[in-house]
């Protein structure tokens, strides 16, 4: 846990820091500085998933894999999400914070929504969580912890404190994996792994997206996909047998 806990502090930190500047900033500067981030988020969700996606094979020839895999972990993901209906919660969280600290900020909910989010569906999250708890190494949670303190930074500088209460679900998220990694250590295979990374990766492209005001994707109810790949595996391994 860790790995964990020092990334909920630089969540904190980063928000803390980028209330101090919010007060300074123009509003002109904060609405470019969202849609900077939304294209930023783009590029790292489509560089994730190509990354895996994309094969190059001895002769230097690209190929593509996994394509259906990906699409059926979304469809999936989608179906469970939306039963839950996970972004309705995830709002439902955010409005009560937002009552119980009687904040008057408009874009509370917005902020801490989209933090959570950002935070939590990334590959990072999900694969430094279990590396976390399976061999005791919280290096990619480390390296995560620096990227969530710089967005902090700029999230909380323009969409105000409902950032910090984001660190929670950080803390829950992240902390569930880890904890629950010994009982998936079965399953979870280089390739598994790797195929979470991918699918994890098309959800934060939805992020980008929603940040642009391209559409408004429930990325929350996405959020199941990326652990589709372990149950394609087990439903594989069984009707191989």
């Amino acid at each position: 846990m860790l790995g964990t806990i020092v990334n909920t502090g630089a969540v904190l930190a980063g928000t803390a820091a980028g209330l101090l500047l919010k007060k300074g900033i123009p509003e002109r500067f904060s609405d470019s500085i969202v849609k900077t981030l939304g294209l930023a988020t783009l590029v790292l969700g489509f560089g994730g998933v190509m990354a895996e996606m994309l094969k190059a094979d001895s002769k230097g020839s690209l190929s593509t894999q996994n394509v259906m895999l990906l699409i059926l972990s979304l469809v999936a993901g989608a179906v469970v999400g939306e039963l839950i209906d996970i972004d309705k919660w995830l709002n439902r969280l955010g409005a009560w914070l937002q009552r119980r600290f009687k904040s008057k900020n408009g874009s509370f909910a917005e902020g801490f929504v989209t933090a959570s989010l950002i935070y939590c569906v990334g590959a990072m999250a999900i694969v430094g969580s279990l590396q976390d708890g399976l061999a005791g190494d919280p290096t990619i949670l480390y390296e995560k912890s620096i990227l969530d303190g710089v967005m902090s930074v700029l999230l909380a500088s323009t969409l105000g404190v409902g950032v910090a209460f984001s660190a929670v679900v950080v803390f829950g998220y992240q902390g569930l994996i880890t904890l629950c990694a010994l009982m998936l250590r079965p399953f979870l295979t280089a390739v598994v792994l790797a195929q979470m990374s991918m699918v994890g990766s098309a959800l934060i492209i939805c992020i980008g997206l929603n940040l642009l005001k391209v559409t408004k994707i429930k990325t929350a109810n996405l959020i199941p996909a990326a652990f589709m790949p372990i149950i394609y595996m087990i439903v594989t391994n069984l009707c191989t047998k």
